[in-house]
């Protein structure tokens, strides 16, 4: 297939360079990115934690370096929202989260809300419905968008999923890698099926080793084989299951998929996210080269 031509900007997770935030968006700036994403759960950019001023103070210094907020990452962890007695403070957060979002110049937040259940019936599926269905009504009420990362089910049953909950406000960022290293999913046919609802795309790469279970990756409320964040990390280094790989080293067929997001009209970041690996700013430099290759031809 001749190769897409993009005009996408290209983002990079701040956190993936594993230093602290204001040298990471250093590093950001070095590699050659056009803007960032980064976490908003705890630590320096916990909104609990953040004055007007110091909101202000971030702000114009991302500004000062020539950089755009692509997304601000607001995961919350656990089983996201399957947990009907933790959705309430959860709940509370996210809308927190956004609301910073908006502050600093960004109108998306990523985030993991759970692996969807098949059985609609289930007090699961209801739990995390209601509390999509508050924060879609929340995003849309201040044209933002709460959006679920790919990967933890199929593009079809999360799309079923999503066009239950009636508004825009409950949105997609799309991973093409965490398709294709858990579920087998085709990134390209997901492309199309999501078109209407993606507002974001994490840059990743990854291969698929042997079967893999959705649980032992996302977590599922009451599963006891949940991991947390460092656990999974290390499995998608050296697990049998899958690995993530750098950017064009894996499975993700990149033209093909760059040329779905021309097809549906994407116009939003190409956020790089490197989780593994011992020299992230090398990984995440390649990375950006990359992806300007799409740009150069």
């Amino acid at each position: 297939m001749t190769l897409p031509i993009i005009t996408n900007k290209i983002g990079v997770i701040v956190d993936s360079f594993q230093v602290g935030v204001k040298e990471g968006l250093l590093k950001a700036k070095q590699v050659g990115a056009d803007g960032v994403q980064m976490y908003a759960v705890s630590g320096e950019l916990d909104p609990a934690n953040l004055s007007a001023a110091a909101r202000k103070e971030w702000k114009s210094y991302i500004q000062s370096l020539g950089l755009e907020i692509s997304a601000l990452v607001g995961d919350l962890g656990g089983h996201g929202f399957q947990d009907a007695a933790a959705n309430h403070q959860k709940i509370e957060k996210s809308k927190r989260i956004m609301e910073l979002g908006m502050e600093l110049g960004t109108n998306i937040i990523t985030t993991h809300i759970g692996i969807v259940p098949d059985d609609k019936n289930s007090q699961i599926y209801a739990s995390m419905h209601a509390a999509c269905e508050e924060l879609a009504s929340f995003a849309s009420s201040m044209n933002a968008y709460f959006a679920i990362e790919t990967g933890p089910e199929t593009s079809a049953h999360l799309k079923t999923f999503l066009d239950s909950l009636g508004t825009k406000g409950v949105a997609v960022n799309f991973d093409p890698a965490n398709m294709v290293m858990v579920t087998g999913d085709d990134p390209v046919q997901g492309v199309h099926l999501l078109k209407e609802y993606i507002v974001h795309t994490h840059a990743k790469d990854g291969v698929k080793l042997g079967n893999v279970d959705p649980r032992d990756v996302y977590g599922y409320y009451g599963y006891e084989k949940t991991l947390n964040h460092e656990q999974v990390a290390a499995m998608a280094e050296s697990g049998d299951g899958f690995r993530e790989v750098p950017l064009g080293e894996g499975s993700v067929e990149w033209a093909a998929y760059l040329h779905a997001l021309n097809e549906i009209g994407y116009k939003g970041y190409l956020t790089i996210e490197r989780e593994v690996g011992t020299s992230p700013e090398a990984d995440i430099s390649k990375a950006v080269q990359f992806l300007n290759r799409f740009k150069n031809i």
